[in-house]
């Protein structure tokens, strides 16, 4: 099962991997500055949402999910 906290974590850390703000990479995203507060909540963020964090942290969704440790599988 899928823990909200559990992604938000992996995007916090690879955000910090990159050496990307979170805001930063909100912006490029075209997303709100509440997405990750929106995660937390539990109100969700869409597919296309986490595809485009995904993609802005050279990433695959998978690793965002907690499905895999290795950052490029299904990149």
């Amino acid at each position: 099962m899928y823990r909200s906290k559990d992604l938000v974590y992996r995007i916090k850390y690879r955000a910090r991997q990159q050496k990307i703000l979170i805001k930063d990479m909100l912006k490029e995203c075209e997303l709100s500055i509440n997405t990750i507060n929106q995660i937390t909540d539990k109100k969700g963020v869409s597919s296309f949402s986490l595809a485009k964090i995904a993609d802005c942290l050279d990433c695959s969704v998978d690793y965002l999910l907690g499905r895999t440790d290795n950052p490029d599988v299904n990149k």
